[in-house]
């Protein structure tokens, strides 16, 4: 009776343990989610129910700490399953990392001075947000003016700790450039803009990101990405097949870095037929909307007594 109770007892534990497994080994279906061995599920996959979460994830190298807010928080988001031919120039795989723009109001600390091309001092800003501004090359003052990247190896810049380079910048208008400037000279846009080797991938090209069509557009997922990006950047650490997504904000950061982990992978295409709304018919890119601070700029006014459908240049 003991020895049967003991056989009985030893079968269980190993069924628990390979269902377990099993589970963990699972190929993902089209929609995500694992399959789950026979049972009343038929073989068929089994979504996690409502505010289901994910505990572990990777942060990207770029200040992770920052306004921290668990993202245990965020709801569960399916692994888009990539299938059929893509079409375009397929680039293959490229290494993937986030970036932002960072606000002095986040920051406190010792003050450093923020030097331009000409080595003088554009504010003095804590130390924390020029550690994380002379990373990320752009980022907003407490008075609502933009700074961005201006040249590298200025005597008269304090050392940035994580790269090792001298920094000046140059004060921006924001109406103009309010998420900061790109290496094309223009401004750079959330969710839209990718920094890049321009050496592999050229300034100004459409870049389609199959893995990341369909992530979140705000917290609220008012709205789902087409995937489709300009690459409008360039970046000291962005070397070789590697993309780097311009987020607009530590929030989205820390989302999309949970969704679409940095250094998990993601393919590249050129030429996509799903990026054609990406240019306009002068060739210039047109990016979709994207959440950001508001400015003060109006729309143009139109004429009542001639319609034309030349936008303002």
């Amino acid at each position: 009776m003991k020895a049967a109770f003991a056989l009985a007892l030893a079968v269980g534990a190993a069924a628990c343990s390979t269902a377990g497994s099993n589970w963990m080994a699972q190929p993902l279906p089209d929609d995500g989610y694992p399959v789950v061995p026979g049972g009343s599920a038929g073989g068929k996959a089994q979504k996690p129910g409502k505010g289901a979460t994910r505990s572990t994830y990777t942060l990207s190298e770029e200040d992770p700490e920052r306004g921290a807010k668990s993202l245990s928080d965020e709801p569960l988001r399916p692994v888009r399953q990539l299938g059929g031919k893509l079409e375009g120039k397929v680039l293959g795989k490229f290494r993937n990392t986030y970036y932002d723009f960072p606000s002095e109001a986040d920051f406190s600390g010792a003050p450093v001075a923020l030097k331009n091309a000409e080595c003088g001092t554009i504010k003095d800003v804590p130390k924390g947000f020029y550690e994380a501004v002379c990373v990320q090359g752009s980022g907003t003052l407490a008075s609502g003016q933009t700074v961005s990247f201006a040249k590298r190896d200025c005597s008269c810049a304090q050392i940035c700790t994580k790269t090792g380079q001298k920094i000046c910048f140059d004060a921006l208008d924001a109406r103009q450039f309010p998420y900061g400037r790109g290496a094309t000279g223009g401004p750079i846009t959330p969710l839209y803009t990718v920094a890049v080797d321009s050496d592999v991938i050229a300034l100004g090209t459409q870049v389609y990101i199959p893995e990341l069509e369909g992530m979140p557009r705000d917290a609220e997922s008012s709205g789902l990405h087409d995937g489709c990006f300009v690459a409008q950047d360039r970046g000291l650490r962005v070397k070789g097949k590697h993309v780097d997504v311009f987020t607009g904000d530590s929030s989205m950061t820390r989302l999309w870095n949970k969704l679409v982990p940095s250094n998990e992978g993601v393919t590249v295409v050129l030429d996509s037929p799903k990026c054609a709304r990406a240019t306009t018919e002068g060739g210039s890119p047109t990016p979709a909307p994207s959440p950001g601070p508001a400015t003060d700029t109006q729309e143009p006014k139109k004429d009542k007594k001639k319609k034309s459908r030349k936008g303002p240049d």
